[in-house]
């Protein structure tokens, strides 16, 4: 089956191929795999504009040091712009560049389609859960 990707690319650098670990393409797959990644960019997919403590908050679950880091990492990678208004104190707000948008685009997609088979998902879940509780175990010594 094609899926469209090409698993070797040539560029001026030499050849890339994403299941080495040297790849550079293959660092920025694993940023945008990470859990927090993903949900920030699907938070500010739509072109909104948000600043740290409203993004924190959409984010249920994460730490501020978790959403530092990746704010800091996709702003390294140049898929958001972080804003700092010069008041007391200080205003920040994040935005995606163009390249941003393009990505979160992708797990917007990924985010839909993970809430439209949940159901068939928590089904596979239960069913797996029930074979592998039912089987013997091994003795202990």
């Amino acid at each position: 089956m094609d899926t469209g990707f090409d698993h070797e690319k040539h560029g001026e650098h030499g050849c890339y191929d994403v299941f080495s670990r040297d790849c550079p393409p293959r660092a920025v797959l694993e940023l945008i795999a990470g859990k927090w990644t993903m949900l920030a960019l699907v938070a500010l997919a739509d072109g909104r504009v948000m600043r740290f403590n409203e993004l924190r908050r959409r984010l249920d679950g994460v730490t501020q040091k978790m959403l530092t880091q990746t704010l800091r990492a996709l702003e390294r990678e140049g898929l958001l712009t972080r804003t700092v208004f010069p008041t007391v104190p200080p205003r920040v707000e994040y935005r995606l560049t163009a390249l941003g948008r393009e990505i979160a685009q992708l797990v917007t997609g990924i985010a839909a389609w993970s809430t439209a088979n949940i159901d068939e998902i928590r089904a596979a879940r239960a069913s797996y859960d029930r074979r592998t509780d039912s089987r013997p175990r091994p003795l202990s010594a």
